[in-house]
């Protein structure tokens, strides 16, 4: 296209202001939905932690007949492990059952699994 004798090539300053208001409205959608996603995938890692604790309780308990509060001897006897980015509490452990809260370090979510209330909570 030519004005004034002279043959223009690029953008207006319209144009440019329009793009970048475009790619602000997108990252404005964009962006919260991101977090969530990320927050749900820490609270289900969270979550899976509980269910493997209530995997080596039970193996636990079908060798000893009785429920642990001790990790250690969780991993020496079933060779369950947690991972780093979980925090994880066993609150309390008797013959009957056992309970155990956990949550991810970057999530403000805690989870509860207590095994005389039916699991996860």
């Amino acid at each position: 296209m030519k004005r004034g004798g002279k043959e223009c090539m690029g953008f207006t300053l319209i144009e440019l202001m329009i793009v970048i208001a475009i790619i602000g409205i997108l990252a404005a959608i964009a962006v919260p939905q991101f977090s969530k996603y990320r927050e749900k995938s820490m609270d289900s890692h969270a979550k899976a932690a509980l269910r493997n604790l209530a995997v080596a309780q039970e193996h636990y308990y079908y060798y000893h007949s009785i429920y642990t509060a001790d990790r250690g001897a969780l991993s020496a006897v079933t060779g369950w492990t947690l991972t780093n980015d979980v925090i994880l509490g066993i609150l309390a452990a008797n013959i009957n059952s056992w309970s155990a809260t956990a949550r991810h370090q970057k999530s403000p979510s805690t989870f509860t699994y207590s095994s005389s209330e039916g699991g996860l909570k």
